[in-house]
């Protein structure tokens, strides 16, 4: 665990008054967005000199086309969790010159085909079971489907009857999940055209770790027990919870020798990137 970071909503950060009395630092009286956040705190541990292959986050910051945009520019591998009716392109998506009837020429060019929902574009994709990691009770699977699809998180533009459409954006993993259960999940990533099936459920499957460690933190050291009303008693509470956490990692890390049933290649050191023919090691940093 490296950073926990205070959303703030506008009700608290319109009222001056109110943020005052409870300490809040001039610094962090805007208001941002959480996706917002997560970029800020990710610049701020890169930084720092924190080393990571590869940021992972659930839909709530999946959906948002610049949370996705500014993890690329920052030559980041992602992989995100997306809601099922985020649209897409197929990757072989052609911009052309629309016929044009009556009228002034047509100057802008559209996609020869029209996006669709990420459900819809997996529909008649190839599923196969995945297992991705050895758990206590037996080995992990699903049945996953992946393709690469080109996102529409472009600039908006209207397209004929279809009205505004996003135009296509960045070439990325479409990735399918569907559980024993009978839940279906949805994923976007980044990782090279050539990642493996297994490498890339084992990249979004990697965020149970953290989700552990969340879950650690607030049923185990009362991270969620904090009563009071000021910033630095809540960032005090979250510093020391944090700080217990790290101490009894370390402790179970010792006693197990620090030996893992599937011990990480030295490469999981090296800086994020996400150049082409050049996979993401798996250590991550996940954002909530």
């Amino acid at each position: 665990m490296l950073s926990l970071r205070l959303f703030l909503p506008e009700s608290w950060t319109n009222d001056t008054a109110r943020m005052d009395k409870a300490g809040v630092p001039a610094a962090f009286q805007e208001y941002h967005t959480k996706p917002e956040i997560a970029i800020e705190e990710i610049d701020r541990v890169i930084a720092a000199g924190v080393r990571f292959g590869c940021v992972l986050a659930d839909a709530d910051y999946g959906l948002s086309a610049p949370f996705r945009q500014a993890l690329s520019a920052r030559s980041l591998c992602w992989a995100v969790g997306i809601p099922r009716h985020q649209k897409v392109y197929p990757a072989n998506v052609q911009l052309i010159f629309p016929v044009a009837g009556r009228g002034r020429p047509r100057v802008r060019h559209v996609p020869d085909v029209r996006s669709m929902a990420a459900h819809v574009m997996l529909e008649g994709a190839q599923w196969r079971q995945v297992s991705w990691r050895k758990g206590t009770k037996g080995r992990l699977t699903a049945r996953f489907a992946a393709m690469r699809v080109r996102i529409a998180d472009g600039a908006p533009q209207r397209i004929g009857s279809a009205g505004a459409q996003h135009m296509p954006g960045e070439e990325a993993w479409l990735v399918g999940e569907h559980r024993s259960n009978g839940e279906r999940k949805y994923y976007l990533s980044n990782l090279p055209a050539d990642t493996p099936m297994k490498a890339l459920a084992g990249a979004i499957k990697a965020r149970w770790i953290c989700e552990q460690a969340h879950q650690q933190l607030k049923e185990e050291l009362g991270l969620d027990h904090f009563e009071g009303r000021s910033w630095a008693g809540l960032h005090r509470h979250a510093l020391m919870s944090m700080m217990a956490y790290a101490f009894l990692q370390s402790r179970r890390l010792a006693k197990a020798g620090r030996k893992k049933k599937n011990p990480r290649p030295a490469s999981s050191t090296q800086p994020a990137s996400s150049a082409p023919g050049d996979p993401c090691p798996p250590v991550t940093l996940t954002t909530r």
